[in-house]
């Protein structure tokens, strides 16, 4: 019996379904299970077959009204998954991008008032329509580079009120735009200034109140803690994460980011999902990420941004059999990069990862990082329809052109969303 669809992609030249074992690690990540000469059938937002374009031909029945798309034998994954962002917010700190070239380290910021404070003070006056309309912008341009699903924190509140403001916003956000949105709740993200000298009575407002109503009105999937120092302390991390764990969250964890400080191993010890940024990973953080399947969300875009060399060891950590993904983290102050593409190339060229590994980094191995793997990430039948056609001959020329928007269309649930020269949203 023929399977029904509504939407073809044929004339594919090379379709890299990402499909086998999840999250990807070690030699896997290079695995791309590349389709030549293919095509995808999906019917009502959902892969219904991908294979060869003259097996699926005779396998499907395109439905009347059906859509076919003709991929003139260019490039197609599934659709990228930004898996840590900050990008509800208000205002911009280019002023602070000018600082740090002239020397002064985002420590010295943040104690100035500057940092994540000065966000904090913006967001706090914004109204909510403000956030989603910026919201909306930024979101419209990720999907113009081929997102598709993307993760949003918290943390520019810092007050019960705010904080959920903030995830209000994320939650409309997701019910307006095509991109899917992940939330996670980020209150330990700092310490606000009505707080100072009193960093544990924050501590104790986090868990006695943030993440119980949090919890109770289901705004956030994930908990994060900004662990290092001059914000959450070793034990004040474990302390939230803890909590969070009780209350039903799945963690993450900002960890090993500014320097060394056992992040890593904690994130493994809580059993968290993922822990980001490691710039400055020990090796038993890696030996213990290993043993508890944390996955590792490299961010070079903030390396990279802020001017630094220290980038995270991703090849040892492939070696290592570490699943690693990779994140724009764009927010206000350290990392003002919406491209996914870009951050690919970034990794590439300072951490020597392939193109095969920066885009199951970018597919698939975030998907897991979100636990939306069963969902989305790579192209296999009864997943969701989310695709991107890029306008060039070979995978490898995705990571290789620098800073150039190379994504033809992009397809969400099955409907097309965006494409150049005519914008879909």
């Amino acid at each position: 019996m023929k399977k029904e669809c509504d939407l073809l992609i044929r004339n594919i030249g090379q379709l890299l379904t990402l499909a086998g074992d999840t999250p990807k690690r070690g030699e896997e990540m290079s695995n791309l299970a590349i389709i030549e000469n293919a095509a995808i059938a999906s019917k009502n937002g959902e892969i219904v077959a991908v294979g060869r374009e003259d097996k699926i031909i005779e396998e499907i029945n395109l439905l009347k009204d059906s859509k076919e798309i003709d991929a003139n034998h260019k490039v197609v994954t599934p659709g990228l998954i930004d898996c840590h962002t900050h990008l509800v917010f208000s205002g911009s700190r280019e002023d602070e991008f000018y600082l740090r070239i002239e020397g002064k380290n985002y420590l010295n910021i943040l104690k100035g008032g500057g940092g994540i404070l000065s966000t904090v003070d913006k967001v706090r006056k914004a109204s909510f329509e403000n956030l989603i309309k910026n919201g909306i912008k930024v979101l419209n341009n990720m999907l113009s580079f081929g997102t598709t699903t993307v993760e949003i924190k918290s943390g520019y509140g810092l007050s019960i009120k705010d904080e959920i403001k903030i995830l209000e916003v994320i939650k409309k956000l997701n019910e307006e735009h095509p991109i899917e949105i992940v939330s996670t709740f980020l209150g330990a993200h700092a310490f606000p200034e009505e707080y100072k000298n009193k960093e544990e009575d924050y501590v104790n407002l986090i868990i006695e109140e943030m993440l119980p109503v949090v919890k109770e009105k289901n705004l956030a999937k994930f908990c994060d803690v900004f662990c290092g120092e001059g914000v959450f302390n070793l034990e004040q991390t474990e302390r939230i994460l803890d909590a969070a764990k009780k209350l039903g969250y799945k963690l993450k964890i900002h960890a090993d980011q500014l320097g060394y400080n056992s992040g890593a191993e904690l994130a493994a010890k809580m059993g968290a999902t993922s822990a980001s940024h490691l710039e400055y990973i020990s090796d038993e953080g890696i030996n213990m990420m290993k043993q508890k399947n944390v996955i590792a969300e490299l961010l070079p875009g903030s390396v990279f941004f802020m001017g630094k060399t220290n980038y995270a060891p991703a090849k040892k950590m492939i070696n290592n059999y570490i699943p690693l993904t990779l994140a724009t983290n764009y927010n206000p102050g350290t990392c003002a990069i919406k491209s996914l593409s870009i951050i690919m190339t970034l990794a590439c060229i300072y951490m020597r990862m392939r193109a095969e590994e920066v885009i199951t980094a970018t597919t698939i191995n975030a998907a897991c990082a979100l636990d939306l793997q069963y969902d989305v990430g790579s192209i296999e039948v009864g997943k969701k329809s989310d695709i991107v056609i890029w306008d060039v001959n070979n995978y490898k020329q995705i990571p290789y052109f620098l800073g150039l928007n190379l994504v033809e269309k992009v397809i969400k649930n099955g409907t097309i969303v965006f494409q150049k020269n005519k914008r879909g949203f």
